[in-house]
């Protein structure tokens, strides 16, 4: 049904470098990019000046409640309609976001990951959200902890690429057009 579309999943824990990555597939390689979680980012901004990745998650445990719990992949898959070529979409969170990337026929799970201290401290630095200063063993126990976070590296397991985001700038984009030449590989043949 969708043999003209390459869809790539995105998934990686916080601060691990994903929407680096997905900027990058956007520029270099002129792919659509799409977020899971983008539509409880949207809603909670209508109300809160800055939203916690904790509001998000509880908005999406009252969504799910409400509307089912494919109610993300329902909208990630009307802008799937809307498109062609390459789509990247970023922030997989859940076992059933592998199933529905996996869903289409040509798809590619991207695993970007580094060292938890590490990912604290870029998550520290960066205050994007309204709890990015909270403490190490406070980021340890809300990723062992919350139910968006607990499936992220059992996702990564079935990655078709690992990108481990512990280095360079430069060698994080390596790893990437290493993956891109790949996909485009397969894509030509």
């Amino acid at each position: 049904m969708y043999r003209d579309k390459i869809v790539i999943g995105l998934v990686g824990e916080t601060g691990s470098g994903k929407d680096t990555v997905a900027h990058y597939l956007k520029r270099r390689y002129d792919v659509d990019l799409l977020r899971f979680g983008r539509p409880l980012k949207k809603a909670l901004d209508l109300f809160f000046e800055q939203s916690s990745k904790e509001d998000q998650a509880w908005l999406y445990t009252i969504f799910k409640e409400r509307f089912g719990e494919d109610v993300l992949h329902k909208g990630v898959l009307r802008y799937v309609h809307q498109h062609n070529g390459i789509m990247c979409v970023n922030g997989m969170r859940m076992m059933m976001d592998l199933e529905f990337i996996r869903s289409f026929e040509n798809n590619y799970i991207m695993y970007v990951t580094a060292d938890q201290e590490l990912r604290w401290k870029r998550v520290t630095s960066r205050g994007e959200k309204s709890d990015d200063d909270t403490s190490l063993e406070e980021f340890k126990k809300f990723e062992a902890e919350s139910e968006t976070e607990k499936a992220i590296p059992k996702i990564g397991e079935s990655a078709d690429f690992v990108i481990k985001n512990e280095g360079s700038m430069d060698e994080l984009l390596w790893q990437v057009d290493d993956a891109m030449k790949e996909i485009l590989k397969k894509r030509c043949s």
